[in-house]
């Protein structure tokens, strides 16, 4: 079985990850797509409150599982929109470490902070801050297959950049370099002081 291919979007909140997903799945015609959401699979957990320590060891494990179920949707041939926000390295290790990386298109989607922090006081949904927190964290890595600001162009044409230069896609990709400098060569990525209760998110 061929596996599927993973678009992978990384991005701060609000940066416009799940309209630029939203319109992919319309636009893209060789093949069937899924949109896996991490704030989907965040909204499956229980609402019992819990303990900080708690609740961060959940929020782990649930990241976890997100991307090894991304890992098992393309194993078995399902071609994947990924929608994350990549704010601890932790989580660019795992993941780098659970999907193949000559599979995976990683697209960075940037946003001006001024534009984000109106997408934040119009959502209503978000800590205020939280996307100027993430700002630095996301794109620390610093290596993608393709870029793309929700701040200049739409989510439909960011959309559409994406699928004209997905059959383009470098060789080896972003993951595959990122493999080689993180997990081959023994580095870790960059990391920074971080506020203990956005780092959750």
């Amino acid at each position: 079985m061929t596996p599927g291919r993973i678009i992978f979007l990384n991005g701060t909140s609000s940066s416009g990850k799940s309209s630029v997903a939203r319109e992919l799945l319309g636009i893209l015609d060789d093949g069937v797509f899924f949109h896996l959401a991490v704030d989907a699979f965040n909204s499956m957990r229980s609402k019992r409150e819990l303990e900080a320590e708690e609740l961060d060891a959940a929020l782990r494990r649930t990241r976890m599982g997100f991307h090894r179920s991304i890992a098992a949707m393309a194993e078995a041939g399902n071609d994947i929109v990924v929608d994350h926000v990549l704010s601890e390295p932790w989580r660019l290790l795992d993941c780098l470490t659970v999907l193949r990386p000559e599979d995976v298109f990683f697209v960075g989607i940037h946003c001006a902070l001024d534009e984000l922090a109106r997408r934040e006081q119009a959502r209503g949904d978000r800590p205020q801050g939280l996307a100027a927190h993430q700002y630095d964290l996301v794109h620390r890595h610093g290596d993608y297959d393709l870029e793309c600001d929700t701040s200049t162009a739409s989510p439909r044409e960011c959309a559409q950049q994406i699928k004209e230069f997905l059959p383009h896609r470098p060789s080896p990709t972003a993951f595959t370099r990122l493999q080689r400098r993180y997990l081959t060569g023994g580095k870790q990525p960059a990391t920074a002081p971080q506020m203990h209760s956005m780092s959750r998110l």
